[in-house]
């Protein structure tokens, strides 16, 4: 995480703000001595993960121990707070609230509403997974998008950053019942996350994601949409069921040539182009899916791969000729190092080109 993004996230004037806030909802407050607390000698050298749990367990020395006054205060302060601060109020739950079922429970779905919940209920999802379910369940149907989207994120087995829930990794069902009511739903917001539940069950459980995916495909435009995000992973990885359930299945009808790079050595921090031709015969259009994958080269020989989508699309009978580039920046989330790349171009699930660039010091 980027020092100026973590800085941004819990600065000096937006936790301030907080702590105005909770003292006007309760006056005795030490917003004074609060702040103190965050911005300790080790402050700066936290990251963002260590800076809202430090903030957390301030706000545990400053609030009253009753432990129903202290969530009511944070209750009653939230809307004042920005960006990444609601969460602290979420992981306040999260931390001190499992003796406190309902509680902490109500006080979740209502921090949600203002910065997700997502991790804070995971605690209690493993403390007592059925009855954290079945709550989970009624919020599937709540009226508010933010409550619903914390029904399925919240129990996403793989959730980044978020606590592993070992026994809904080793056996999702309990979650499909969820899943099923937010299917369907109206708001993007949810979809893509019943969408990244499902896949993230696709990575431990593909027979059972497909099972589900197969039951779902073609009834609602809604929710062909999370089947084919939901199964990204195993589209990626070629799977054949999972192509032939979204309709790109090997065509005989299909042809790829022609795939070369505009340059054989590129330095870190440029970018290699390339093209290739897609030729569809017969009369009718053809559902065709574009992916590369790169193979890395990484230090010691090592190598990391990624596969990119470049285009779902129907073709009409005829030559289409792509022209991609393929970015060798460094950035927050991957660094390049000199070696060979390898580049595979993949066509509905076979490979069809493949071209190696030589990457070299910038």
């Amino acid at each position: 995480m980027p020092d100026k993004l973590k800085d941004t996230l819990f600065s000096h004037q937006a936790l301030g703000q907080f702590a105005a806030a909770i003292q006007e909802a309760y006056p005795p407050f030490d917003d004074g001595l609060f702040l103190r607390l965050v911005f300790d000698e080790a402050w700066t050298e936290r990251e963002l993960k260590e800076r809202l749990s430090h903030i957390t367990e301030c706000l545990h020395q400053t609030l009253p121990d009753d432990y129903r006054q202290a969530v009511d205060i944070l209750s009653r302060a939230i809307p004042a707070g920005k960006g990444f601060l609601p969460m602290v109020c979420s992981d306040y739950v999260a931390c001190y609230g499992l003796e406190h079922w309902d509680v902490s429970l109500a006080a979740l779905a209502h921090f949600t509403r203002f910065g997700s919940s997502e991790f804070a209920i995971r605690p209690f999802i493993a403390h007592d997974a059925a009855r954290a379910m079945a709550v989970l369940a009624l919020w599937a149907t709540d009226e508010n998008e933010h409550v619903r989207r914390l029904a399925s994120e919240g129990c996403r087995p793989r959730l980044p950053w978020g606590l592993m829930l070992a026994e809904l990794k080793r056996d999702p069902t309990p979650i499909l019942p969820i899943l099923e009511l937010l299917k369907g739903d109206e708001s993007e917001y949810v979809r893509k996350s019943v969408a990244n539940n499902l896949n993230e069950i696709s990575k431990d459980h593909p027979h059972l994601a497909l099972q589900v995916a197969g039951r779902w495909y073609g009834h609602n435009p809604r929710t062909d949409w999370i089947v084919r995000h939901a199964l990204r992973t195993l589209l990626k990885a070629g799977n054949p069921e999972a192509l032939a359930l979204v309709g790109v299945a090997p065509d005989s009808r299909l042809e790829v040539s022609g795939f070369q790079l505009d340059r054989s050595t590129v330095p870190v921090g440029s970018s290699v182009g390339y093209s290739f031709v897609v030729k569809v015969s017969g009369a009718e259009p053809c559902l065709v899916r574009l992916e590369l994958r790169v193979e890395y080269a990484r230090p010691g020989g090592k190598l990391s791969r990624k596969v990119f989508a470049i285009r779902t699309v129907s073709l009409e009978p005829g030559g289409h000729v792509f022209r991609r580039r393929l970015s060798l920046a460094n950035g927050s989330t991957r660094q390049h190092f000199p070696g060979p790349h390898r580049l595979v171009l993949v066509a509905n699930g076979s490979v069809v080109g493949e071209a190696v660039v030589e990457v070299v010091a910038g």
